[in-house]
């Protein structure tokens, strides 16, 4: 279990954190524990992802995607693919999906964790992501790349999220951002 310690203790430190989130942070120790592949996109029951919650340096507005597969406006984020460190995961894949660099970890301590269920897509059945989100300051200028990912990218203000989402989880993070200390 070395290789899942990290994301382990992270969780732990979550939960504590956030005590009216025990169900989520029940349900992804247990598969952390439970699947030693836990990090692998062949794990079929779910997988480990990580994601950037991504403000610019004012801290007023965030970058979402409008995911090309799940047609949503959501933050970016994708599979681990073996890596167990989930910041690392979170900053790959907003580099990637953006084509922005200069990003900052708020903390890398666990932003928000959430466990959504994918919908079965060609060979592709059904499964979970248990999606592990950190937050970044973007420092540089914003202006991204629109790449095979996405429909769309767009720097959004905070009081406006909801004109793109009304996901619960996008609007759970923008709370937990509006009333961070």
């Amino acid at each position: 279990m070395p290789h899942r310690d990290q994301l382990i203790g992270q969780i732990r430190s979550y939960a504590s954190q956030n005590p009216g989130e025990v169900d989520v942070t029940q349900r992804f120790l247990e598969f952390v524990q439970g699947y030693p592949d836990c990090f692998e996109r062949t794990q079929s029951y779910g997988h480990i992802t990580g994601s950037a919650f991504i403000v610019d340096p004012s801290g007023d507005r965030t970058l979402l995607t409008h995911h090309r597969k799940l047609d949503i406006w959501v933050q970016l984020g994708g599979h681990s693919d073996g890596d167990p460190h989930t910041l690392n995961v979170a900053l790959r894949e907003a580099e990637e999906e953006s084509q922005l660099g200069d990003f900052e970890p708020v903390s890398e301590q666990i932003f928000d964790l959430d466990i959504h269920k994918i919908p079965a897509r060609g060979d592709e059945p059904e499964h979970f992501h248990f999606d592990v989100r950190f937050a970044f300051f973007h420092r540089g200028d914003g202006n991204y790349t629109v790449t095979e990912e996405s429909h769309d990218l767009a720097w959004v203000d905070l009081n406006d999220v909801s004109r793109f989402t009304t996901e619960p989880d996008m609007t759970r993070m923008v709370t937990k951002w509006k009333n961070r200390v």
